[in-house]
């Protein structure tokens, strides 16, 4: 009798292992399937992908994952001083920033009633030194620092009273960056790194070599980047670090950037000052460039070379050429035969 008992207690054990083992195989099936939003997602696969200009840009894949910028993301400050505010700033106010006004700043060193009144909060007046020392500039560009964090705006864009933005271009060199990564956009004016002694890390005794993207010809920085920048940029910060290596202003911006920071700068060819050859820029790609300038009182004919409504003697700097060729309906543009374009 004890025997069969213990007979069946092990039957039942056994049914019950296969019952339970059954019942584990059946739970998933059971369970309603699962909803798209709770899988994980898979991460967006980021590229280098080679920009027009032969620099190695990231650019994340895929269209949800990056919106393009658009001109409400970008400031633009535009460095100039109160003696050109007539011969530089009136032709700038002309063309490309009324296509632009509510994005560029203007940053001078004295108040200008009329200037005000064109151009209202954007006007700011730095209170900085009218001369074209180290100090002056620095204390211009400490403030434009300041002014784009201020802003939260997510891309600082510097650029100089003698240049033309191309602001379609501008908008599509952005885009293949994301204003949260680390980018420095700019064209160098040398051909090798800048050295200089290292007094922020060091005594000096040591020296470092970075690359900087030139103020004439323009730059760009994301503000993630630029956010980065703050223990030796904001609040004045800019101005000491400028004095410890003994710099000018866009030289400073790049030893923050890649002496400090340890990022790259992106070199680009979009981007041109007076002090190249502007003649040599192929006439086909001038309106694909991001930004031009024109020769001062040295080389007058430094200018890029192209054809429009618009004579050399009319148009010396060819800002309006270039300008009506992008914009043909504005209202002072001559109405070209399309002959002349080419």
């Amino acid at each position: 009798m004890h025997i069969a008992s213990v007979g069946v207690n092990k039957l039942c054990f056994l049914l019950s292992l296969a019952f339970c083992g059954l019942l584990l195989l059946l739970i998933p099936a059971l369970q309603p399937p699962a909803r798209q939003g709770d899988l994980p997602q898979p991460r967006p696969d980021v590229r280098p992908a080679r920009a027009a200009t032969g620099s190695v840009n990231t650019q994340p894949k895929g269209t949800n994952s990056h919106r393009s910028p658009e001109l409400k993301d970008i400031f633009i400050a535009v460095k100039t001083t109160r003696k050109y505010h007539k011969s530089r700033l009136e032709l700038l106010f002309q063309t490309w920033v009324s296509r632009a006004k509510e994005q560029t700043y203007i940053f001078t060193d004295g108040e200008d009633k009329e200037l005000r009144k064109r151009a209202g909060a954007n006007i700011i007046n730095t209170n900085c030194s009218a001369a074209h020392t180290r100090q002056a500039l620095c204390c211009k560009m400490s403030v434009e620092y300041d002014k784009f964090i201020e802003s939260q705006k997510k891309w600082f864009c510097h650029m100089d009273d003698d240049n033309y933005v191309i602001l379609p271009s501008l908008l599509r060199l952005l885009s293949s960056y994301h204003h949260s990564q680390d980018v420095y956009l700019g064209r160098p004016s040398l051909d090798h790194p800048i050295e200089a002694a290292e007094r922020v890390k060091s005594d000096g005794s040591v020296s470092v070599k970075f690359w900087f993207a030139t103020g004439g010809a323009g730059f760009c920085i994301s503000r993630g980047l630029a956010l980065k920048m703050s223990p030796w940029a904001s609040l004045g910060n800019f101005i000491s670090t400028a004095e410890k290596i003994r710099l000018p202003d866009d030289c400073t911006i790049g030893y923050i950037i890649e002496a400090l920071l340890e990022v790259t700068l992106t070199h680009t060819h979009f981007f041109h000052s007076h002090l190249e050859n502007l003649q040599k820029l192929p006439t086909d790609t001038v309106l694909d460039q991001v930004t031009l300038s024109y020769g001062g009182f040295e080389n007058r004919r430094n200018v890029v070379s192209i054809k429009g409504g618009f004579s050399l003697a009319e148009d010396p700097s060819r800002f309006k050429t270039v300008h009506c060729l992008l914009y043909p309906d504005t209202d002072w543009c001559p109405k070209m035969n399309p002959r002349q374009k080419n």
